[in-house]
């Protein structure tokens, strides 16, 4: 059951492997620098030699990180969006140090410009990307957005779109957010609707192309088209939509992820939700047999 959460890297990136073993990680995600600043030092070769080390001792895997906030690859302002391609590519020269299979990016922003104009943009940016990192294995994992503001991604069409804007590159790849399909109206609450969002992800892009799950519960009802995480279960996702992706043989192989509230190390917490995922992939129990009188 590959399931895990995200672990801080307080401290150092190799020491994230620990707090992933303390918590029970199958799989993990992480941030390489502070999501909140543009440029970090370069990973110490010893670090990065640790931390492959470190993993490999663990059998936590696949292991993959997110990007930073700031980056918006769909930007009109050339000089930010020239800056957010050097800041991806230094996102992706990490992970590719690292040793991890992927590197998770929101599409980008078209900041009142339009949706269509705004992806085209991303695209442009991604092949520039790809090209620069041309030598690179790591790959790039487009995830689904809310659709808050003026964020692109948050339709089936949108990362379709993407996708044939990089002529199906082998190394882009997908992420799914249940938080952000729930807020930005794709139904997740019947066996029906469920199958068929599948079944529009499967027609977008093609379900070989999902290589990550972010397993988040929604503190904003459905359809809001705004971003909120809380646990599994106590949200207005609630816990069938989880147990339908926990029990689809179709996604067995896919790392499902935690993104889920913390307090302190967040240890508690993400205990308390690998807990809910686990059991909701159980077979139900078989009814108590009743007794015979005498």
């Amino acid at each position: 059951m590959l399931t895990g959460a995200h672990m801080s890297i307080a401290g150092g990136v190799d020491t994230s492997v620990a707090r992933g073993i303390e918590v029970g990680c199958r799989t993990m995600q992480i941030f390489t620098k502070n999501a909140n600043q543009w440029t970090a030092a370069p990973i110490h070769a010893d670090t990065a030699r640790k931390f492959r080390e470190e993993l490999e001792r663990s059998g936590i895997g696949p292991v993959v990180s997110h990007d930073s906030y700031l980056i918006n690859l769909g930007s009109p302002d050339q000089a930010l969006r020239e800056k957010s391609m050097a800041a991806f590519v230094d996102e992706l020269d990490r992970a590719e140090q690292l040793g991890l299979v992927g590197v998770v990016t929101h599409p980008g922003a078209h900041m009142g410009h339009g949706e269509e104009a705004g992806l085209e943009r991303v695209a442009a940016s991604l092949r520039a990307v790809l090209k620069t990192t041309h030598r690179h294995k790591v790959a790039i994992l487009i995830e689904n957005t809310a659709g808050q503001g003026t964020s692109l991604g948050w339709s089936m069409h949108h990362l379709a779109t993407l996708l044939a804007g990089v002529d199906g590159h082998s190394r882009v790849g997908f992420c799914l957010d249940t938080c952000h399909l729930h807020a930005a109206g794709h139904d997740l609450s019947t066996d029906e609707s469920y199958q068929a969002v599948i079944a529009s992800f499967e027609a977008a892009v093609g379900i070989d192309r999902l290589r990550c799950f972010h397993m988040n519960d929604s503190l904003k009802p459905f359809g809001s088209r705004v971003d909120r995480h809380t646990h599994i279960g106590q949200g207005t996702i609630g816990e069938e939509p989880f147990r339908r992706i926990m029990c689809d043989a179709r996604l067995a192989h896919v790392p499902k992820i935690l993104e889920t509230p913390k307090v302190g190390s967040g240890v508690t917490e993400d205990r308390m939700n690998l807990a809910t995922l686990a059991r909701l992939c159980e077979p139900p129990a078989p009814p108590a047999r009743k007794r015979r009188a005498g």
